[in-house]
């Protein structure tokens, strides 16, 4: 334990911030999962998902949650499979 307030104060601000991280992650990895489930039923659907999606991993990385990098490389994964989607419908 520490013995200055203000390192006190840290483990305290620090531990709220881990919970807050640790929630906004968790809702990141249930939107992207959202996303590939509704991709199985539609192309429609899942383009509005998409968007939403993207929009929270953009506000992650905003919010320091995760790297903007990490947040680049999952839109761009996402719109991988999006792509890939719309060609095997449009093959059909």
């Amino acid at each position: 334990m520490p013995n200055i307030k203000s390192a006190e104060k840290r483990m305290k601000t620090s531990a709220v911030q881990r919970l807050r991280n640790r929630s906004h992650r968790s809702a990141l990895k249930t939107a992207v999962k959202r996303f590939e489930k509704t991709m199985e039923t539609g192309v429609e659907q899942a383009e509005a998902l998409l968007a939403a999606t993207m929009k929270e991993l953009d506000q992650a990385a905003a919010a320091g949650v995760i790297h903007k990098n990490i947040a680049a490389r999952k839109k761009s994964r996402l719109m991988r499979k999006m792509n890939a989607l719309k060609q095997a419908g449009a093959g059909e």
